[in-house]
């Protein structure tokens, strides 16, 4: 039985609410990031995007692609607001949903075309959402994730497209390769080298030649190329918080260590965020004294999931915690109030060298492992 995977994107999101805020910003090129010429673009509206900014882009490069833009510095606990509405409406009409990212949902409506017809549902659910939130949405609806996220993209702005089980190939074979989902731009280039331009060139390929070529990831490359995604939707269960924390075999008034061991703890934790495009905005430490008397104390944030932000802060607060110059038992740290989004390019206020910095540390960890690149004092 072919499935019925539905894609959903909310267009521009970050543009969309600061619109909803503040109606004078419709129809001008707008840019969501740090207003600091070292920043960089978070999110842009369609208007600037006409003159060639994208999202990650270096905020100076972007003003002078487009000097008339109006820069917002952004707000992700609003946005984490407003993408909550979406959820809401989703998980009350939805069988099976998966929130793949702030702005981004996929539904299983496997089955669904026996007692609904599938793309009336799709339809209605999308105004739904539109009308209820003020939020512009597209739509793609495949048998897969990839042909309809590849179809939401094709449907953008504000618009939907169904793409039948019959018509994924040729759907998809004049498409260019940069279409495919995940195929990184060092991907792109080293095939765009070899000749191949569109996705039914790609599709003709050798699979070997392709796993040859680029690794393991071809044969997924390849995979997408020929329409095939079996992945299935996850059910969604937002994780509110994510925590370490260690206990000494004996007990230790090493402030040295004890702050060098939250460096540690913070860097983890940070990592496993990025991994699963999380971002906190709540920080708690813990300590448990000798005599079992437990104290924790904790600090609201802007949404982050960058250690050197993280790691004053666990300082910050474990200093001020810890008073009775007692021994510890343990330390804890934990990060709440999380959602989802996409740190590299959330964080309105880092440089792009910041920015650049992080994403090295994350591939070589990814790489080679979580403790392949440590801060000096993380060991």
């Amino acid at each position: 039985m072919s499935r019925h995977i539905i894609h959903l994107d909310l267009d521009s999101f970050f543009v969309s609410v600061e619109r909803l805020r503040n109606s004078s910003l419709i129809g001008k090129p707008i840019l969501i990031g740090g207003n600091s010429d070292r920043g960089v673009v978070a999110s842009c509206s369609y208007e600037a995007r006409k003159y060639g900014v994208s999202s990650a882009m270096p905020m100076k490069m972007a003003r002078m692609l487009c000097p008339d833009a109006i820069i917002v510095r952004g707000d992700m606990e609003v946005y984490s607001q407003y993408s909550n509405m979406v959820t809401d409406i989703i998980d009350d009409a939805a069988p099976l949903y998966e929130k793949a990212s702030i702005d981004e949902h996929y539904i299983d409506v496997t089955g669904m075309d026996r007692f609904h017809g599938t793309l009336k549902w799709t339809t209605e659910l999308r105004e739904r959402i539109v009308r209820e939130t003020g939020l512009p949405m597209s739509l793609g609806l495949s048998p897969n994730k990839t042909v309809s996220k590849i179809a939401t993209n094709e449907a953008k702005p504000s618009g939907q497209l169904q793409v039948e089980y019959e018509r994924v190939r040729p759907f998809l074979n004049p498409l260019s390769i940069n279409k495919i989902p995940m195929l990184g731009q060092k991907s792109y280039q080293l095939l765009r080298n070899m000749g191949i331009a569109i996705i039914e060139t790609l599709s003709k390929m050798p699979v070997e030649m392709m796993v040859r070529v680029l690794g393991e990831n071809g044969r997924s490359i390849w995979e997408k190329a020929n329409g095939i995604d079996n992945a299935p939707v996850v059910p969604y269960h937002e994780r509110k918080s994510i925590s370490t924390e260690r206990t000494f075999e004996k007990d230790t008034s090493d402030i040295v260590m004890i702050n060098e061991l939250l460096v540690t703890m913070v860097e983890e934790l940070c990592y496993t965020m990025r991994k699963k495009q999380k971002l906190a905005s709540c920080i708690t430490v813990k300590i448990r004294y000798a005599n079992f008397d437990t104290h924790t104390t904790q600090m609201r944030i802007p949404y982050t999931a960058s250690d050197h932000v993280l790691i004053a802060r666990a300082r910050e607060l474990f200093k001020k915690l810890y008073e009775r110059r007692m021994m510890i038992r343990l330390v804890g740290v934990r990060l709440s109030h999380l959602v989802q989004g996409h740190p590299q390019i959330n964080l309105f206020e880092d440089t792009t060298e910041m920015v650049n910095l992080y994403q090295a540390i994350d591939r070589l960890k990814n790489r080679f492992g979580e403790d392949a690149v440590v801060r000096a004092v993380g060991k």
